[in-house]
């Protein structure tokens, strides 16, 4: 359409006087005709839609909004949380499954707090601190289901333990135990302390869902 107005506009100018009056109306309407078909970008109005979380896999992933507890905990349908008796410091954790229903874990990994939080049937049943990718090796988002369990792994790129080890990713992400320092950090993996990777791969069975995030329900875990 933009080639053929051009052709137009120069035939405007090229022929007599009483035809280049019809061409200019001509042109004018053709001009017209191409805003009303192709309105410009930022007269259309503006979709209220936001991008979809980032999936490491193919099993479709719970609809989060990280730090909106009405969004995540329908998402994830909490009802009950832990309520340690203090804060969390470094290698610390708090698991209480007694009584929780039976179900599927849904695991959440919140990067910026340093915390792991897990769920079976809408009650929080485990929550520890953790160590995570340093900055040239950082930890992936999204959600990741759990591909693979090895309680005695030994990592073949780094030939390390990775002891009670739940797998993410086939290239190398996973949660395991680990020293928990406040300064330590990983290769890309999830670290918690031993004692808590040994409830956790006691639980969680493959195909849980772990979402990997930061600001998870910052109005329950930071009031």
């Amino acid at each position: 359409m933009l080639s053929w107005k051009k052709r137009a506009m120069a035939a405007c100018i090229h022929t007599k006087p009483i035809l280049q009056r019809l061409l200019a109306l001509g042109c004018l309407v053709a001009a017209a005709a191409c805003s009303r078909e192709a309105p410009d970008a930022a007269a259309l109005p503006k979709s209220n839609a936001k991008a979809a979380p980032a999936v490491a896999q193919a099993a479709p992933p719970p609809q989060i909004v990280a730090g909106r507890v009405g969004s995540a905990a329908q998402a994830f349908k909490i009802e009950t949380f832990l309520q340690p008796d203090r804060p969390l410091k470094p290698r610390d954790y708090v698991w209480d499954a007694e009584g929780a229903p039976k179900g599927a874990l849904r695991i959440v990994v919140d990067i910026e707090a340093q915390r792991l939080y897990v769920y079976r049937g809408g009650v929080e049943i485990g929550r520890s601190t953790l160590i995570y990718g340093a900055d040239d090796k950082p930890t992936p988002m999204g959600t990741f289901p759990i591909l693979e369990k090895d309680a005695d792994h030994v990592s073949n790129l780094y030939d390390a333990e990775m002891p009670y080890m739940l797998r993410l990713t086939w290239d190398g992400i996973a949660i395991h135990g680990s020293e928990v320092d406040e300064w330590a950090a990983t290769n890309g993996c999830i670290g918690v302390p031993d004692e808590f990777a040994a409830l956790l791969f006691a639980e969680a069975k493959l195909g849980d869902q772990v979402l990997v995030t930061n600001g998870w329900m910052t109005e329950i875990y930071d009031a």
